[in-house]
C-alpha cells in the first residue's frame, strides 16, 4: 500500500510516520505538515490510504479528506486526533478508521488489517497469469471483443499497478510499428473498448486513467501473479502469460525468484 500522513505538528507527524512505516503492508509513505501540499501530492500520485490529523490549520483534516476522496475515491481515510468529538463528522465521511493519539504501530496495523479485509471483499476480477492470461468475473471467463484489448489489460497487470504512458504501452503492444500517430489512435480505441468491457460487468473501477498514465487498481483484483510476489503463493511452475512474448522478461524474473526465494 502507498500511504500519506498529514499532521501540522512536526513531532506528532514524525511519530505517526514511524508507526506507519513499521507495517509490512506499506511500501511507501509520504509525509506532510501542510494540507495544500498533501493535496497537490495526491492529485499527482495514486495512494491507497491517508492518515490525517483532524484539527489542523488551514482547511483542516475533514475538508482535506473530502478533497482527497474527490480525487481518489478508492483511497481509505484514517483520522488521527486527540479529540473524541470529531468522531461523528469523521464517520459521516465514511472514514475507514479513527485513531486516538498517541498512536502506536499496533494501532496503525489494526487499521491496515481492517482495510485489507474490506478490500478483500471488494475484489471484482479474478486474474490468472500463470500459464495463459485469463480474466474471470464471478467464475465466468471474461470475453474481449479484441485480443489487443485483453493484451492491454495483461500488460497493465504485469506492471503491478504502476502508471504507464501511452508511449510505453504502444512500444510494448506494437513493437514493430513505428507510426506513432496510428499507434496512439489505436490505443485510444483499445482504452475505450477496455472501459466498456469492464463497465459491462461492473468492474470499471479496475481501470484507471490518471493523465498521462494508465494503470489498474490492484486492490480491486485477485491475481495469482500479484499474490505470488507478495506471499510466495500460489505455486509458480515456470509459465507466465504464455501468449505474450513481452512477458518473457517477467517470466525469467519469476523463475529466478523461485530458485532464489
Amino acid at each position: 500500500m502507498i500511504a500519506i500522513a498529514v499532521d501540522d505538528e512536526r513531532l506528532m507527524l514524525g511519530a505517526l510516520v514511524n508507526a506507519i512505516r513499521v507495517s509490512p503492508d506499506i511500501q511507501d509513505v509520504a509525509e506532510f505538515s501542510d494540507c495544500v501540499a498533501a493535496l497537490e501530492y495526491v492529485a499527482a500520485h495514486p495512494i491507497d490510504v491517508a492518515f490525517l490529523d483532524i484539527n489542523m490549520r488551514g482547511m483542516g483534516g475533514l475538508t482535506l479528506a473530502e478533497k482527497i476522496l474527490g480525487l481518489r475515491p478508492d483511497c481509505k481515510i484514517v483520522f488521527c486526533t486527540g479529540y473524541e468529538e470529531y468522531a461523528i463528522p469523521a464517520f459521516k465521511l465514511h472514514a475507514s478508521g479513527y485513531l486516538m493519539k498517541p498512536i502506536s504501530a499496533a494501532d496503525v496495523q489494526a487499521e491496515i488489517d481492517n482495510i485489507k479485509g474490506f478490500r478483500q471483499k471488494e475484489k471484482l476480477l479474478e486474474i490468472t497469469c500463470f500459464g495463459n492470461f485469463e480474466v474471470y468475473v464471478r467464475g465466468e471467463r471474461l470475453l474481449f471483443k479484441r485480443s489487443k484489448t485483453k493484451e492491454l489489460l495483461a500488460y497493465l497487470v504485469d506492471r503491478k499497478g504502476a502508471g504507464m504512458t501511452a508511449k510505453q504501452i504502444c512500444a510494448t503492444l506494437f513493437p514493430e510499428d513505428t507510426d506513432d500517430g496510428k499507434n496512439a489512435a489505436y490505443l485510444r480505441q483499445l482504452v475505450l473498448d477496455l472501459k466498456n468491457t469492464l463497465k459491462a460487468v461492473g468492474a470499471e473501477s479496475v481501470f484507471r486513467h490518471e493523465t498521462p498514465c494508465y494503470r489498474i487498481d490492484t486492490g480491486s483484483v485477485r491475481c495469482d501473479y500479484l499474490d505470488y510476489l507478495e506471499t510466495g503463493k500460489p505455486e509458480f511452475y515456470g509459465e507466465y502469460m504464455t501468449q505474450y512474448s513481452w512477458a518473457d522478461e517477467t517470466c525469467a524474473m519469476l523463475r529466478f525468484k523461485k530458485i532464489n526465494p
